[in-house]
């Protein structure tokens, strides 16, 4: 936060006192930035001069181009000074501001992105903006020292119309606030829907659309979820070759795991070289649940080698994970991880033809004169020696490439990112039996939930120090990471923390009318407080908690959990008619409400019996599960369907629950396996 009291104006650049990594990066910058806070807007009002909001992140390529041309230009710096009172803002750390200036961006009929370029009156109200601007005309976009004497002109000479745009674009925002309401979501209108997104999918190259491509974890899980509801292989096939392209493309790192961001062509061969931790989040979810159906190792080498990635190089002090990798290292966008054919010869010597030839390393490289490696040319898995071999050579050249001067690490640890790794972990670690992943997780989340709460409110963003709002999406992944880890442990102290803090978020960010705000109600420095069910880069508040909500009220019994989700589902809904594509996790969470299928697994936690049974629960690819284990003293919930079953004295049982209706106690793991197998002709209703 801006130190300086508000009125004065010192010329200097303040962001020296900041955590964070990206405001860091900017402090020896000529401009006389200013973080975003009460000091910042009071110098603008003081002063009378409009305020220039840049937000971006520290593993934004092109917030760093911007910054280069412009930002350490002593020229445009001294311009922009003189003009303008500046406040540099991460996304990262206050994705409430963000959201608020690209939703105006989008008003404006501009796309939005980063590096955000906004123009603010005195009070924080938007009048125009853009993303990046080049330093000189180009790329048909003007000149930014040409934007900045406009602006500057049309604030001093032309304030009313400055005022119009300030006014109609508050009142635009305004709307941010309120939801399309509509009625619930059935299983047919889900049906309908991955029927109508499974068109969209490349099925040559996967993915959805052309370049540039994202992986759509959530469109991906919609879709594995129609295949197992209706068996239609469309939907299976359609996840599955993403994955497999994905999987093999430059998007993944070969040597050293994990996903970059995004691909920028259609091939998934050019990465967007930064790594984002709720990416890899998300796909490790996906990629397990997948596995769980297919048995692909390909699916299990990349969850393996991406938390490996994650356990090395992303871990702070403490336990928790850090948010990400910079797309650049010395300047240059992907350094780090391209080859030369010659680098490649000399580091493995005579095996690197064989890995060459796997790798699609070829004379003159496959960009820009170097190499990214892929195995896109040659996707099928060789038999073990080859692989062994790969693998090998692999383990050699990240030896090599720990030479190489690093990608900038973002080493904040942010509490809803957090939550979606936990909660991935959590699940990966059920799923393939691995409780170092488990432990990991555990780790993480003690860190977020200690190290990161304020009065007993979550922040937002540690790096040294707990800070800045939480919000709803801190929240509700955070729970959903909380119930993870009490289906993986069976510590009821998780479900405890679930119930706390939903009793957090329906005191600070419900609303009456409908729906929860992104912000809490004792946040003053936004414009206003936006409500959404859109997934956007990652899942959205609010659609995450509609599917808390029905793990909490399927766990425990209590009808306010399922009210919550169906009022969740109403608020939201009415925009499934205009476009569903960014409800998909509301659909998800909506489907788990209707289609949950219980297991609750009775029997000493140490017998093997009882092992053996849970082994079976989890080799399942169930997306509904719910998993509940009982110590041989504990008691269902009244309201659950289970309740008052009887089961065996001793030994190990299952009993598995479809709405009201669960079966008789199976006692043996293949007994189990089809019963978890099994599929039903139309959705069961609890």
């Amino acid at each position: 936060m801006d130190s300086t009291s508000p009125g004065t104006a010192p010329a200097a650049n303040l962001l020296g006192a900041e955590s964070s990594p990206y405001l860091l990066q900017h402090r020896d910058n000529p401009v006389h930035w200013r973080a975003w806070g009460e000091a910042a807007f009071a110098e603008a009002k003081a002063s009378g001069r409009p305020v220039l909001l840049s937000i971006g992140y520290a593993a934004c390529h092109w917030c760093h181009v911007m910054a280069h041309e412009s930002f350490e230009n002593e020229d445009i710096a001294a311009l922009m000074n003189d003009l303008f009172v500046n406040i540099k803002v991460d996304r990262e750390e206050r994705p409430d501001v963000d959201a608020i200036y690209q939703h105006a961006l989008q008003l404006l009929g501009e796309q939005g992105g980063w590096p955000l370029t906004m123009f603010l009156t005195p009070e924080g109200e938007p009048f125009w903006g853009g993303t990046y601007f080049p330093s000189e005309s180009r790329y048909g976009r003007p000149g930014f020292p040409q934007v900045l004497a406009r602006i500057a002109e049309i604030f001093k000479d032309e304030p009313e119309k400055v005022t119009a745009n300030a006014k109609a674009l508050k009142e635009a925002l305004g709307q941010l606030g309120k939801a399309e309401a509509g009625g619930q979501i059935s299983i047919p209108v889900i049906d309908k829907v991955a029927a109508e997104l499974v068109k969209m999918i490349d099925t040559d190259n996967g993915g959805i659309g052309g370049a540039p491509k994202f992986p759509q974890s959530t469109v991906l899980e919609l879709l594995w979820r129609a295949y197992k509801r209706t068996g239609q292989e469309q939907f299976r096939d359609a996840v599955t070759v993403s994955l497999d392209r994905m999987c093999q493309g430059g998007i993944y790192d070969h040597v050293g795991g994990g996903f970059a961001r995004y691909s920028v062509d259609a091939f998934w061969l050019v990465p967007h070289f930064e790594k984002m931790l709720y990416d890899n989040a998300l796909l490790i979810d996906v990629l397990t649940m997948a596995w769980q159906e297919t048995g692909s190792r390909l699916y299990a080498d990349r969850v393996a080698e991406t938390v490996e990635w994650l356990m090395r190089e992303m871990v702070v002090e403490g336990g928790g994970f850090a948010g990400s990798l910079d797309a650049d290292s010395e300047g240059v966008e992907g350094k780090f991880y391209v080859w030369t054919e010659s680098e490649l010869d000399a580091a493995l010597g005579a095996g690197s033809d064989q890995f060459k030839k796997a790798y699609d390393v070829r004379l003159g490289g496959n960009w820009e004169g170097n190499t990214i490696l892929n195995r896109s040319q040659r996707p099928e898995l060789g038999d073990d020696a080859l692989e062994e071999a790969l693998k090998e050579a692999r383990s050699m050249l990240l030896k090599v490439r720990a030479g190489r001067i690093r990608p900038g690490l973002d080493d904040k640890v942010l509490a809803d990112w957090n939550g979606l790794m936990i909660a991935a972990l959590a699940n990966a670690g059920m799923a393939f039996g691995r409780n170092d992943w488990i432990d990991a997780a555990t780790m993480a989340f003690v860190f977020v939930r200690d190290q990161m709460s304020v009065d007993g409110r979550l922040r937002h963003s540690w790096r040294g120090v707990a800070a800045h709002p939480s919000t709803l999406d801190d929240y509700a992944n955070m729970t959903r990471a909380a119930l993870a880890l009490y289906e993986a442990t069976a510590e009821p102290a998780y479900l405890e923390q679930a119930e706390h803090w939903i009793e957090v978020v329906d005191r600070h960010y419900r609303d009456e009318d409908g729906g929860y705000f992104f912000s809490a109600d004792d946040v003053d420095d936004v414009l206003v407080r936006q409500k959404t069910a859109f997934d956007n880069a990652t899942p959205a508040g609010n659609a995450v908690l509609t599917g808390v909500f029905a793990r909490l009220f399927h766990l425990t019994g209590k009808e306010a959990y399922r009210d919550r989700a169906d009022g969740l589902i109403a608020a939201f809904s009415g925009a499934l008619q205009r476009n569903a594509f960014p409800l998909t996790t509301l659909l998800n969470s909506a489907e788990l409400l209707q289609d949950a299928v219980q297991v609750v697994l009775t029997g000493d936690p140490a017998d093997a019996a009882t092992t053996a049974m849970r082994e079976a629960i989890l080799a399942a690819s169930e997306p509904n599960r719910i998993l509940l284990q009982l110590a041989p003293d504990m008691e269902l919930p009244l309201g659950h369907p289970a309740h008052g079953k009887t089961a065996p004295k001793t030994g190990a049982a299952v009993f598995v629950c479809r709405g009201t209706t669960c079966s008789l106690p199976i006692t043996d793991p293949a007994a189990l396996s089809a019963e978890l197998a099994s599929r039903t002709e139309t959705a069961i209703t609890p």
